[in-house]
């Protein structure tokens, strides 16, 4: 929408509309001074609300001038976009940032973002209310159509998210070489057509053909260009004290882990197998006994469940993998499916993404200490949480505790063994 220069010179030139909302970025004291982060989360949320549209900011909108945004200004911009799309707007929103340059009326040119946003399949509130775009104006949703449009959106997620097409996405995307591997051999289909079959591409309203969110997790190395929440971020910890996001103070070691899920999850694995201490005991008898302080295959089943489980529609949250001295913490994205609670996971099986979780349970295990577990990834099974909680506490002492943060969030934490000398 609106991606190249002639396109958006062009607009430009013609004016707001529907699909376009240009605003002048002004600054006071080396502070971004408007628009506000509220009044940014208004026009994103409206554009979300009805069919998508791209904001441009350091274009003045009544002279449809260039007047760029001073370099040394650019990430302070960027931040209070984020901050509006995640803090300001109910659920966040992930648009496409775009740092680019366009001429001002004299030819030279000058920096300016681009925002896209998508036709969403929420309703989004921001701090107007529930906002659409109509014409070049934002206008509060009547009563009535927000009843239609909370019906609407409703009835387009009985698709799961997984198998949504990501409409800013091409097949180009993916890798050929990581989805053939999900394909039967010999297959006559067309790439389109065998990647629709697989949940891994589909239509969009204008029939043309997109990676699903499916898709681009499984099979492509820059997933995080479309999906900015498709990572671990994974930190150890020296102590045992949480510390504030973006903290750097006491860690010994961090990673954002990407590509596609199934390496994320033995990535992580490795990472904390890297991490964690490993205490070695000489038996009187004769003899040496080493215990690590947490057991790996507890943790692959922990992690594989919380990449497979999470809600990928949240848009920026990532898995995040906590590493202390006495305990790891796991935190993935979403409520619990199917009206299911902290207490009931050992006993009952819900899964949020079926499309990925199929694919998952085809990618064979390429780790040593993992494979004699089992051959894949997943087994669709439903034992990793019982793995989870009998392995730990078997090793621990202590049993792992499932919890739910701000309803948005699960918990795990995984109790280390002590690798204290033994008496």
């Amino acid at each position: 929408m609106l991606a190249t220069r002639s396109e958006l010179l062009e607009k430009i030139r013609l004016g707001e509309d529907s699909y376009l909302e240009l605003k002048e970025v002004k600054f006071a004291g080396g502070k971004v001074r408007g628009p506000s982060q509220d009044a940014l989360a208004d026009e994103l949320a409206a554009f979300a609300n009805s069919v998508g549209g791209v904001l441009l900011l350091g274009v003045e909108d009544t002279s449809r001038e260039v007047l760029g945004i001073p370099i040394e200004h650019l990430d302070a911009v960027e931040l209070v976009v984020r901050q509006a799309c995640e803090q300001s707007i109910k659920p966040p929103l992930a648009p496409i940032i775009e740092r680019m340059t366009l001429p001002d009326f004299a030819g030279t040119e000058q920096p300016v973002f681009r925002l896209e946003v998508e036709r969403s399949l929420f309703v989004h509130q921001s701090p107007g209310g529930y906002l659409h775009r109509v014409g070049s104006s934002k206008r509060p949703i009547p009563p009535d159509q927000l009843a239609r449009l909370f019906q609407q959106r409703s009835q387009s997620r009985l698709i799961r998210f997984d198998e949504t097409p990501v409409t800013r996405a091409t097949l180009a995307d993916l890798d050929e070489a990581l989805w053939r591997r999900f394909a039967p051999m010999n297959s006559s289909d067309a790439p389109e057509i065998l990647l629709n079959k697989l949940a891994m591409a589909a239509c969009d309203d204008k029939s043309d053909w997109h990676p699903t969110v499916a898709g681009l997790l499984m099979s492509s190395r820059t997933a995080r260009q479309h999906l900015p929440g498709a990572f671990i971020q994974a930190v150890a910890y020296q102590g045992t004290d949480a510390l504030p996001e973006g903290d750097s103070a006491y860690q010994q070691d961090a990673q954002d882990i990407s590509g596609p899920l199934d390496q994320q999850i033995l990535e992580a694995c490795a990472f904390v197998r890297k991490n964690m201490r490993v205490a070695a005991y000489k038996h009187a008898q004769g003899g040496r006994e080493d215990v690590p302080q947490f057991d790996m295959l507890a943790v692959f089943e922990a992690v594989t469940n919380a990449v497979a489980h999470r809600d990928y529609s949240m848009a920026g949250a990532k898995v995040r993998l906590r590493l202390f001295d006495d305990r790891l913490e796991l935190y993935s994205p979403g409520m619990l499916p199917n009206t299911m609670t902290p207490e009931s996971l050992p006993y009952r099986q819900a899964a949020r993404n079926e499309a990925l979780t199929s694919l998952l349970a085809r990618c064979p295990i390429i780790d040593d200490m993992l494979v004699n577990h089992r051959s894949h990834i997943m087994d669709k099974r439903g034992e990793g949480v019982a793995i989870i909680l009998a392995r730990s506490e078997q090793l621990s002492g202590k049993r792992p505790e499932y919890r739910l943060k701000d309803d948005s969030e699960l918990v795990l934490t995984i109790y280390a063994a002590s690798t204290e000398k033994r008496g």
